[in-house]
């Protein structure tokens, strides 16, 4: 898979765009990139790219997030932070991006920065076991729902349907006709296939483009 300077994951909320996004950035830095990631998501304050904070500083991927956080304050707000990696070209960007249309809301405002420099991604994630997601129809609506308010195309999809921590194998190739049923009603590829790292040996046969993700904890979850 080829990569664009600035990465962006959107869909539908709890679709597992921050799970998704915190393994693509260090993805990328294993192979040698400098890579930021920067949290946009004002919709989910419950999971959130700072609760991977720790692992994503060993690996030296930086991180921009709210100053509110994983606080106690449910204010939606952008860190002025994220304009920069719009200006710093030597560096790979990752942007999680929040839920459905309210949170592409906050996209809109970084679009002008996207389209002077047209070197973006803008990839939706669907999960197809997700109550408003189970059709490949109900997706596609969410797609363009997204793309009329932040002013952006999709390039891709990416399938990330899974049932949390009780994901099969078999859970996973289920989703793979709806998925191309979503590609043939968009007319955009899927670009990839998500899966818990534990699981991918049983997929690499069956799923082209399989991507290997770590679970990241939320604030309420034990370990």
């Amino acid at each position: 898979m080829q990569h664009k300077r600035v990465t962006l994951f959107a869909g539908h909320y709890g679709s597992g765009k921050t799970n998704i996004a915190v393994s693509y950035a260090i993805a990328l830095r294993a192979q040698g990139e400098r890579v930021a990631i920067c949290d946009l998501d004002i919709v989910n304050p419950y999971f959130r790219t700072k609760d991977s904070r720790a692992e994503l500083e060993a690996v030296g991927v930086e991180l921009i997030s709210s100053a509110y956080a994983n606080s106690n304050s449910d204010m939606p707000a952008l860190p002025s932070e994220a304009y920069s990696v719009f200006h710093r070209r030597d560096c790979r960007a990752v942007l999680d991006v929040g839920g459905d249309d309210r949170g592409a809301l906050a996209l809109g405002r970084y679009r002008p920065y996207l389209l002077e420099e047209d070197d973006f991604e803008l990839l939706f994630v669907v999960n197809f076991y997700r109550p408003l997601t189970r059709l490949p129809e109900q997706a596609f609506e969410v797609l363009r729902e997204i793309e009329g308010v932040c002013g952006l195309s999709f390039s891709g999809i990416v399938n990330n349907s899974n049932l949390g921590r009780d994901t099969t194998a078999e859970s996973v190739l289920v989703t793979l006709a709806p998925a191309a049923e979503l590609s043939r009603l968009c007319g955009l590829p899927v670009k990839m296939t998500c899966a818990e790292r534990q699981l991918c040996a049983e997929l690499s046969e069956d799923v082209s483009e399989l991507f290997p993700l770590s679970l990241q904890a939320r604030l309420y979850e034990p370990e």
